[in-house]
């Protein structure tokens, strides 16, 4: 439980429009050790009909575990809320999302 008696702090991230864009992963292989746990991320060519499937390395990411600890809890937290988002879009009843009334229309 957070010290009621220190302020509240916010971290503030800076980053290059290059790092902002990001890079496209279709694969993740997460390994740890005693002190770290180790995501690696890659994009494979999985329409390759050999043996062994091409792939490159784009991310790798060692984290404390409790840090990773937190990172699972806000991924299984966001991972729900997409669901509910998509559960509600295939509803049969469901017409798009509500208009808002302070948008121009066309």
């Amino acid at each position: 439980m957070p010290d009621e008696d220190q302020p509240e702090r916010h971290i503030n991230i800076h980053t290059s429009p290059e790092i902002m864009a990001g890079v496209y992963a279709n694969f993740a292989n997460v390994s740890h050790s005693d002190y770290e746990f180790t995501i690696t991320y890659a994009r494979v060519d999985h329409e390759v009909e050999e043996e062994e499937i091409p792939g490159v390395v784009v991310s790798r990411i060692n984290l404390s575990p409790r840090f990773m600890r937190e990172l699972i809890d806000a991924m299984e937290d966001n991972w729900s809320k997409w669901q509910a988002k998509e559960g509600i879009r295939n509803l049969p009843e469901y017409d798009g999302p509500p208009e808002d009334p302070s948008s121009p229309t066309s």
